[in-house]
């Protein structure tokens, strides 16, 4: 039998205080397949940020951006295991679990950032209903600037892409590459510049942010502002760990990742003028797409969103009614 002193006992209760904020503090690890001085990457850190100011420390996450950590394809995985706690991830990337995850990647569904949020928010409960059931919880998603293509000359006619190495990223840019008879190379972000420098690509479809991230000027000659698509990465936290907060600290985190979405919306804005501007100066040509190439894209963008709603079922025609009502 252990018998505590008086003086013990009148310090214990002091003691188990003192330990209290000690015992609940979380140290968490977060993904990211994005470099640092990305736009999402920048706002993630600033989000990172608030939630350890607004949780007094006791929430704190640390991250590993640029595919250091793990690589975009097993980030949503590590997550659901709790090999890391947050992840952010491509949705349509992860297309082949879910059609839902692939909507934003419908080739000229959206012309501009208003449609692009709209398109957010009709989407987000369908995609919070599919994380819920995989252990989930979505925090927010932000889009990417317009996609546009890279090519080594102007896009006068289709004819440019057919019979490239066209780099990849998802089901759909596969899709996308065999319509215009091109060759797809799935190709991640981080392998970008090897790729083109040693000819496994020749030509892709992506942000202009993107290509500011990897130096495209090496490796392209003209980059073609489109409105292909308006891709969104997603920010993901493990139920688990989620529920495992104190409800005041799981209301901060909320609320971080609110203005997270806002501002990040607000940041993808800037993203896409300042990196446009910064192709042009670093000598890329900033091309024009002919009305008539533009007609012949816009046909295969309404078959591609044809083959989604086969794909989506009854839910996806609901979804793209609701956009273009």
């Amino acid at each position: 039998m252990i018998r505590l002193t008086r003086r013990a006992a009148l310090a214990a209760p002091a003691l188990l205080a003192a330990a209290g904020p000690a015992l609940a503090q979380q140290r968490w690890q977060m993904a990211s397949a994005y470099p640092d001085g990305n736009f999402h990457t920048r706002n993630i850190r600033d989000f990172l940020g608030e939630v350890e100011k607004d949780t007094g420390g006791r929430v704190a996450i640390q991250l590993h951006s640029n595919a250091s950590l793990l690589p975009m394809p097993q980030i949503k995985t590590g997550v659901q295991r709790g090999q890391v706690q947050l992840g952010e991830i491509l949705l349509t990337a992860y297309s082949n679990e879910d059609p839902f995850f692939d909507a934003d990647a419908i080739p000229f569904l959206v012309d501009g950032f208003r449609a692009a949020k709209r398109l957010a928010d009709l989407q987000r409960p369908y995609i919070e209903a599919r994380m819920q059931r995989q252990g989930l919880s979505l925090l927010y998603t932000v889009a990417w600037p317009a996609a546009g293509f890279y090519t080594q000359v102007p896009m006068t006619s289709l004819d440019v892409l057919k019979g490239s190495r066209f780099r990849t990223f998802s089901p759909m840019t596969n899709r996308f590459a065999a319509l215009v008879q091109a060759n797809p190379v799935l190709v991640q972000q981080a392998e970008l510049a090897q790729a083109f420098a040693t000819g496994i690509a020749t030509a892709m479809v992506t942000s202009a942010q993107t290509g500011v991230d990897t130096a495209a000027w090496d490796y392209a000659k003209v980059f073609t502002p489109a409105s292909f698509s308006m891709t969104k990465n997603a920010v993901l936290v493990s139920r688990r760990a989620l529920e495992g907060l104190t409800p005041a600290d799981r209301d901060a985190l909320l609320a971080a990742a609110k203005r997270a979405e806002e501002r990040g919306w607000k940041m993808a804005e800037e993203s896409q003028k300042a990196a446009e501007a910064r192709l042009g100066e670093k000598g890329l040509t900033i091309g024009g797409i002919p009305a008539e190439v533009q007609g012949q894209l816009n046909a295969i963008g309404r078959t591609m969103a044809e083959e989604w709603i086969q794909r989506a079922g009854e839910d996806g025609k609901k979804l793209l009614d609701q956009l273009r009502a």
